[in-house]
């Protein structure tokens, strides 16, 4: 079974519940279902047939030490590897764990008599064991799918002919073949003139994504026709892939408040549980008639079954691994259990415009500049210096205009947060961002830039205003239904944007979002972050991550959109949402609600069915099977509880 956190080969591979110090571990390896169960299965038998022997048979040779011999044989089989286990936490100054629980019951339950009771105790114990070992294995079938998404070796064409190379060996500049079908290894750049991809890997979406020539190639991603060629931008180690997957790994480590909780809980409880089963057995000699030595060790071993922390402890990681897991099939990685937990109970979610709830695509509208300026020069300008910048602005000016003039040198280039960018061009400055820019720079100018629900980029020149262009964004497909989701979860939104008032007002209005702001600086949009804390009240804030920053760090969770679009987005945020659909805020708020209402749904169960039946065996009313039922049917219940997140559809 392959740990999350873990390198191991696959031969030593093993779970641990995280709720004792000591290595839980199911040595599964490569073990089948059938390989898993045969110790149980042996011993079931052999139980079966001693019971029938004891009840139904009664031969006259079915005593003494040979019916201590039989029900030996049937517990060795399952007792045996955990009173290994036992002996090993306590060699790991662990004493007080769950296996110990187990042994000093079924042995108990043999020093005075009671071999069937002993055994069916350990039987159904490591029954549990099995199926708790399949449930991991299972919701970690998501990550493992993952991990196995990058290809070990990569065709490199050296001299013209292909050869095959481990992944981590490719140099940066080297040319990787596709052939159809194969899986991309390493980060790169397409150097044929075509090619689909299926990027499902990265994105859960399984729709074909076509790319041209000089267009970036990601690691996972799926050559779905021709013979392709790639050039390699990125190391192994670095690539998007790489980084997705050590993020996925490392979330585990992240634990929730309700999961430490159990964890700490379980270290007290387990000794108390102890302590109080020997006060069970020898207390009351001092205050009842009439004492029974046996008996009394009878309720105290009932006890300690029915007080084995097992269910708490495997199951409440367990949940928090499905809603990782669910997440991460749906193109949502959780850094963490904690933010599930703190996704759950959300109350705001406060969004960047531009790439969370717009396309991010901007596109020129006109181009308005004053007679006297040189139309084509000034753009020559505008293109150079924006080309100094990866604002999605940019990019639209540089699709409009073209090719950047080389020949023309700036000098002073200077990005003035939340205001544009400045230069000095042959003595003459040049100024280009928003009106706010002109402001600041005292330039005159005779438009009411205000009211205009395009983007207007301000162009000055030698201290005088030039013009503007006109650039528009469209609404992402999903935008609506998104804001429709988060109001029926009673979430409020916000819209925060450094974008013109009009124009974030405009879209917000479009989608139905409560409040929006514009004309914002980031240190603009970390007051309002904070205003809205200051009432108490929880933040999760979606952006691009990297201008929000600051933003992202203040609020409770940072979500950050397309994951495949900037390094800094991954490791900022604290959730990252992979393909850019604004409708995953909704779902990933939704997974959060469902995991922490299964992670509750067991905790309730395992205390209320515990309390019960505790309550019953001191009271001499429960037997051993009561006993069993409460701590490994409990179990059980709460795995198959915990197991259902993943077979939900969010």
């Amino acid at each position: 079974m392959e740990e999350c956190c873990s390198t191991k080969p696959k031969k030593e591979q093993n779970h641990s519940h995280e709720g004792h110090n000591h290595e839980h571990s199911h040595e599964t390896g490569d073990k089948s279902t059938f390989q898993m169960f045969l110790p149980a299965i042996v011993s079931f038998v052999l139980l079966l047939i001693g019971i029938a022997l004891d009840n139904f048979i009664n031969p006259d040779w079915f005593a003494g030490w040979i019916r201590l011999v039989w029900y030996l044989i049937a517990y060795i089989p399952v007792g045996l590897p955990v009173l290994k286990e036992a002996y090993g936490s306590i060699i790991n100054g662990d004493v007080f764990s769950e296996f110990f629980l187990m042994g000093i019951a079924t042995v108990g339950a043999f020093a005075i008599g009671e071999y069937p009771e002993g055994v069916a105790v350990m039987l159904f114990y490591s029954v549990g064991e099995v199926f708790q070992a399949i449930a991991v294995t299972r919701a970690k079938s998501n990550i493992k799918s993952l991990l196995d998404q990058r290809p070990d070796e990569v065709t490199v064409v050296k001299d013209g002919k292909p050869q095959s190379v481990k992944a981590e060996t490719v140099q940066i500049g080297e040319v990787i073949q596709l052939k159809s079908g194969e899986k991309l290894g390493l980060d790169g750049e397409l150097l044929s003139e075509t090619a689909s991809f299926n990027t499902s890997a990265l994105t859960g979406e399984s729709k074909p994504d076509t790319k041209t020539k000089g267009e970036a190639v990601l690691a996972g991603m799926i050559n779905l026709n021709t013979l392709s060629q790639v050039k390699v931008t990125t190391a192994y180690k670095d690539s998007k892939l790489s980084k997705i997957l050590e993020l996925v790994q490392n979330a585990t480590a992240q634990k929730a408040p309700t999961e430490l909780f159990i964890r700490k809980f379980a270290k007290i409880y387990t000794p108390i549980v102890v302590f109080l089963a020997i006060g069970i057995t020898l207390l009351p000699y001092f205050f009842v008639e009439n004492y029974e030595f046996k008996d009394w060790l009878y309720r105290a071993l009932i006890f300690l079954v029915i007080s084995c922390p097992c269910a708490l402890v495997i199951s409440i990681p367990l949940g928090y691994f499905g809603g990782i897991g669910a997440g991460s099939r749906n193109g949502i990685l959780f850094k963490g259990s904690n933010f599930l937990d703190v996704l759950a109970n959300v109350q705001n979610v406060v969004m960047d415009k531009t790439g969370t709830m717009t396309e991010g695509v901007f596109k020129v509208q006109e181009v308005n500049f004053n007679n006297e300026f040189n139309k084509e020069e000034i753009l020559k300008f505008v293109n150079v210096l924006e080309g100094k910048s990866s604002h999605p602005v940019a990019t639209a000016i540089h699709d409009y205009v073209g090719e950047i003039d080389h020949s023309i040198e700036l000098e002073n280039v200077e990005e003035i947060a939340g205001y544009g960018l400045k230069a000095m061009i042959s003595g003459k400055e040049l100024l280009v961002g928003n009106f706010k820019l002109m402001d600041k720079f005292n330039i005159n100018y005779d438009i009411e830039a205000e009211n205009q629900v395009y983007t207007l980029i301000a162009v000055a020149y030698d201290k005088k205003f030039a013009g503007y262009l006109t650039i528009a964004d469209s609404i992402k497909a999903d935008a609506q239904l998104t804001i429709n989701l988060l109001k029926r979860l009673q979430i409020k939104t916000t819209m925060l944007s450094g974008d013109k008032t009009s124009v974030v007002k405009h879209v917000a209005d479009t989608l139905g979002i409560s409040n929006a702001f514009g004309d914002l600086l980031p240190e603009d949009k970390v007051n309002k972050i904070k205003e809205i804390k200051a009432k108490s009240q929880t933040v999760a804030f979606v952006g691009d991550g990297v201008n929000d920053a600051p933003v992202v760090a203040l609020s409770d969770v940072g979500i950050a959109m397309g994951g495949l679009g900037s390094d800094a987005t991954i490791e900022t945020a604290d959730v990252v949402i992979q393909d850019d659909k604004p409708s995953k805020i909704p779902m990933a708020i939704n997974i959060g609600k469902q995991t922490k209402k299964i992670v509750w749904q067991n905790i309730i169960l395992a205390f209320a069915v515990k309390g019960i039946v505790l309550a019953l065996g001191a009271g001499g009313i429960a037997t051993m099977w009561e006993a069993v039922f409460a701590d490994v049917g409990v179990a059980l219940l709460a795995i198959l509880n915990a197991v259902r997140i993943q077979r939900m559809k969010f």
